[in-house]
């Protein structure tokens, strides 16, 4: 686990994970609202990219799911138009993720999640967010170089610190 010692001297768990805005979030114009979830969970974003995805790197993203008959269509999709990645730093920070983006299913997705709100169908569910550590570490190191991210203290969390 990736930890990062405050100024204050206090030990935060803070953690690194990958997110990606599918085409459909760019093609809806729903970038703004779902960063804004991120960040209004209180997140810090230390990495944004908006990239055209190869063939490459999208199999090296979904490579767990080679073999099942969603793969091809996924990567034909995610593929199909521009996406942003990004990393986001912060306490516990992929299973916050995970719970701010809802179900992998948008039917199954609770209201107020990213995707309970923004989508209906399972490709096209707006966001893909790293299921674990390990998978955040990989997915990162696709489209970010170490020196692409960007460490920064909010002035509101000096006070966490108290």
């Amino acid at each position: 686990m990736d930890t990062t010692l405050w100024k204050g001297g206090a030990k935060d768990l803070s953690e690194r994970t990958f997110i990606m805005l599918k085409p459909e979030t760019l093609m809806r114009s729903l970038i703004g609202d779902v960063i804004s979830r991120i960040e209004r969970k209180g997140l810090n974003i230390i990495g944004l990219k908006l990239v055209s995805l190869s063939r490459e790197d999208a199999s090296k993203l979904y490579e767990m799911h080679q073999g099942r008959p969603f793969y091809g269509p996924l990567i034909d999709h995610v593929t199909s138009g521009p996406v942003i990645v990004m990393v986001v730093e912060g306490p516990n920070a992929v299973v916050i993720v995970r719970g701010v983006v809802g179900a992998t299913n948008p039917l199954e997705a609770q209201p107020g999640t990213i995707r309970g709100d923004f989508a209906l169908i399972t490709r096209k569910n707006i966001i893909h967010a790293a299921d674990s550590m390990e998978n955040a570490r990989k997915e990162m190191s696709i489209f970010f170089s170490e020196d692409e991210l960007v460490e920064y203290e909010k002035p509101t969390e000096k006070e966490f610190l108290l």
